[in-house]
């Protein structure tokens, strides 16, 4: 039986996503966003703490991805945390954690953009499959 792992994070993309095809055929998009939350401090000052997020979609959702998001825009991603382990060059341990892409959520681009023709290209172009929406 599964555990349980699930994460929703939203944030802005920090940088154009980076998509490449494998020689096995399925595609890959990687991209890293910033989430913010601001608090109280003990001076009753407002804090911002920016958390950056990797995150990579698979095959068609990876093709909606890449096509579509753009260093600055807005997303809403679920998926699941995924580790990776490997030992560097100098024969040290590294982890680093990652989510996956189960469902991604594009934020309306900023003024001139229009949201529906987005929502209804994204629409056509992504099978049922693959989730992504417009919001």
């Amino acid at each position: 039986m599964n555990s349980l792992n699930s994460i929703l994070v939203e944030g802005n993309l920090v940088r154009d996503p980076d998509s490449k095809v494998l020689p096995s055929g399925n595609q890959v998009c990687d991209f890293t966003l910033a989430s913010n939350r601001y608090y109280k401090n003990i001076d009753a000052g407002l804090e911002k703490e920016v958390s950056y997020f990797d995150v990579e979609a698979w095959s068609r959702l990876g093709a909606s991805c890449a096509q579509y998001l753009k260093k600055g825009r807005g997303v809403r991603v679920v998926g699941r945390l995924k580790q990776d382990r490997w030992v560097d060059p100098e024969g040290k341990q590294k982890a680093r954690v990652k989510i996956v892409a189960e469902h991604v959520e594009f934020k309306a681009q900023k003024q001139g953009d229009k949201k529906e023709e987005d929502a209804e290209t994204v629409q056509e172009e992504v099978d049922e499959a693959s989730t992504v929406s417009v919001f």
